[in-house]
């Protein structure tokens, strides 16, 4: 049974940062694109960053420049290191595959941006 843990939300301040973590388990074979994605109040959830299995990554503008996502294929674990962090970029954030399969979400991290 896949099991995906996402964590290293909280609360920061406006230009901030924060590091975030998806651990996944379950997963048999190999891991091609995944993905972080983010669901704000009264939004979709949007993906926002992607990595395929040798490392290239994609971004949607909105964090362009601002996010950087990384993945350990040895530990089966996938980064999203956020800096300069806006009000905007509050949201409860999510790791999946990409494209997505719906039974593997997992709780989120609630990421917090105080102005």
């Amino acid at each position: 049974q896949v099991h995906i843990t996402e964590s290293g939300g909280g609360l920061v301040q406006a230009g901030g940062s924060l590091r975030l973590s998806c651990a996944a388990s379950g997963i048999t074979g190999r891991i091609n694109s995944v993905g972080w994605y983010r669901q704000g109040p009264g939004h979709q959830r949007e993906l926002v960053a992607g990595i395929n299995s040798i490392g290239g990554s994609h971004y949607d503008d909105s964090v362009k420049g601002r996010f950087t996502i990384s993945r350990d294929n040895a530990k089966n674990t996938v980064y999203l290191q956020m800096n300069s962090l806006r009000p905007e970029d509050a949201a409860v954030y999510y790791c999946n595959l990409i494209p997505y399969v719906t039974r593997y979400w997992g709780q989120g991290t609630q990421v917090t941006v105080s102005s």
